[in-house]
């Protein structure tokens, strides 16, 4: 099955921050991961997110963090942040099941 994948307002943002080579490797990973199998938790790359209603999954891109939730047939990405703001971001985004 092929999902579509929408970018919030904010994931679009985080995303024109990134630098030219950063975002080509997120996008690319999106559609690499998030195409055809978002719920697919691997030890190293997707990660379902324990205790949180919001954000329900985790990609890891390097040191870039995309958080997403899932409503078939969508991917809707939340956020793409840096790996040393994503516990600050989780913390005041995350919503707690």
């Amino acid at each position: 099955m092929r999902w579509e994948i929408i970018l919030a307002p904010q994931a679009v943002k985080d995303l024109r921050r990134l630098s030219a080579r950063h975002r080509a490797t997120v996008k690319e990973a999106l559609e690499k991961h998030l195409r055809y199998e978002p719920q697919e938790v691997s030890r190293s790359r997707i990660k379902r997110l324990q205790g949180l209603t919001r954000p329900q999954y985790r990609l890891r891109v390097e040191e870039i963090r995309v958080y997403y939730d899932l409503s078939e047939p969508r991917v809707e990405v939340l956020a793409i942040v840096a790996k040393s703001s994503a516990a600050e971001w989780l913390a005041e985004e995350g919503v707690e099941e």
